[in-house]
């Protein structure tokens, strides 16, 4: 997933365990990569204007949860971003500026409506040639919880699953206290955090500027996209973080409530049940009720809290 994974087992299970759970993130990752050239995705975005590709049941789940996304915030996240995100490369080695008309070229093929996704044929038709699948932004929720599926038969009672920062913590810690996962602070480097939620059985997932950029001229470029303008997003905001139940209904979610900006984002998730934390470039942070039952700002020096 182009990312450091990690699994911890702090209480039951086996090494045969763990094994099974890399085994299926790796299965995901080989079905789902758009740079992996034998991918299911690679054929479907090939096949872009030609014909519908058979897929498995991992890639129709995801593609189901991420239109879902795209309607909900009219476009606003849209899981057709590929020919953008290669255009721009960012967090590759030939990451660049494009022109403004390598922009427009790319953000014409830009469009949800036109995937065809057949749940009963599992088949997905992207409708015009060059338009390409980017589905990044929420494999790895996914991935966390098939890997929770794959652990809890086994006997894993404690645990902590980290891809790339998706973070999902399985019970308590060993000794029955709330495991304690830092929020990155976005101005600093990784490892570095604003607060601290105290969490049992929880996904904590954020999307971020610091991710993958680049800089030309003094300018940052980030990896998330203004599906309206092809530039990456400039709305005042760094971080946008979910505490949740399930990863799948936090990675990706981010993106979406990113998108949408502060005020539509909270609202948003609100409505859909989720815990979120807004970071602004103010340092500002915001939360929807119930996070401050469990988040701690530990960084005042820098950060305060907006109501």
């Amino acid at each position: 997933m182009d990312t450091l994974c990690t699994i911890t087992i702090a209480k039951g299970g086996d090494e045969k365990a763990l094994d099974d759970a890399f085994a299926r993130l790796k299965q995901i990752d080989d079905e789902l990569s758009e740079q992996n050239p034998r991918s299911e995705i690679a054929a479907v975005n090939a096949a872009s204007g030609l014909h519908p590709v058979k897929v498995g049941d991992d890639a129709i789940a995801i593609l189901k949860k991420d239109l879902g996304y795209a309607a909900m915030s009219d476009g606003a996240f849209d899981p057709t971003v590929g020919p953008l995100v290669n255009l721009w490369g960012i967090g590759t080695d030939h990451a660049r500026l494009p022109s403004k008309t390598e922009i427009k070229a790319a953000l014409a093929l830009v469009n949800w409506k036109d995937v065809v996704l057949d749940e009963t044929a599992k088949t997905i038709f992207l409708k015009r040639k060059g338009m390409a699948l980017d589905l990044g932004s929420g494999t790895k929720g996914y991935a966390t919880d098939e890997i929770v599926k794959v652990l809890r038969p086994r006997g894993v009672e404690s645990a902590v699953i980290d891809l790339g920062g998706n973070i999902f913590v399985m019970g308590s810690k060993a000794e029955g206290k709330p495991w304690r996962v830092g929020l990155q602070d976005p101005e600093n480097e990784r490892g570095a955090y604003l607060g601290v939620a105290s969490l049992v059985d929880r996904t904590m997932v954020t999307s971020g500027v610091y991710e993958r950029y680049f800089e030309k001229d003094g300018k940052r470029y980030h990896h998330i996209f203004d599906t309206r303008t092809g530039y990456p997003l400039d709305n005042g905001l760094t971080s946008v973080t979910i505490v949740t139940a399930k990863s799948f209904d936090a990675d990706g979610c981010t993106t979406m409530l990113f998108a949408l900006g502060r005020t539509k984002g909270m609202e948003l998730g609100q409505k859909m049940g989720l815990d979120v934390i807004v970071v602004d470039s103010a340092r500002k942070v915001y939360f929807t009720p119930g996070v401050s039952k469990y988040f701690e700002l530990t960084n005042h020096n820098k950060y305060i809290l907006s109501e």
